[in-house]
């Protein structure tokens, strides 16, 4: 009985994040109504142009757009591995489809593989990349800033 009901709180909480994320979504629409390709197309396709911007610096500006392009492959990445596909394998191909000049290339969960997301219908809220990219970048600040206090006061 105690398996039972634990189960039974576990199903209600994943039901209440999906509900509380899908409510995410729609506010996001109202706020913004415009449409991106999802699928992590986005992502890479700004992973590799901020990897080739980044190999025209040098210094320190380089390193950090090169580690910020190398953290937003996170997104495809975790996308494939909640699929249950290679994430690795994935990753891999769809970075070279984007390399080829397919930027609408994404991971198709329902047929797992690398389609034309766009012609698949899948697309996401603008608004939801921006927020989490710019949540993103505002949290690396904070911790380099904290990281930089803490190192000038030593």
């Amino acid at each position: 009985k105690q398996w039972y009901q634990r189960r039974v709180a576990i199903t209600a909480g994943e039901a209440e994040r999906s509900i509380h994320d899908a409510l995410c979504v729609i506010r996001c629409l109202v706020k913004n109504k415009n449409m991106i390709a999802g699928g992590g197309a986005p992502e890479i396709e700004l992973s590799i142009q901020l990897a080739q911007y980044a190999a025209t610096l040098s210094g320190v500006e380089s390193h950090c757009i090169k580690a910020f392009a190398d953290a937003l492959e996170i997104i495809p990445f975790t996308l494939a591995e909640n699929a249950g596909l290679p994430p690795i394998n994935i990753v891999t191909e769809l970075r070279n489809r984007h390399a080829q000049g397919e930027a609408m290339a994404g991971i198709n969960v329902k047929k797992c593989c690398i389609t034309n997301i766009t012609e698949e219908n899948v697309l996401q809220p603008l608004l939801v990349s921006i927020s989490a990219i710019t949540l993103a970048s505002e949290t690396v600040r904070s911790i380099l800033k904290i990281d930089d206090i803490v190192n000038t006061s030593r």
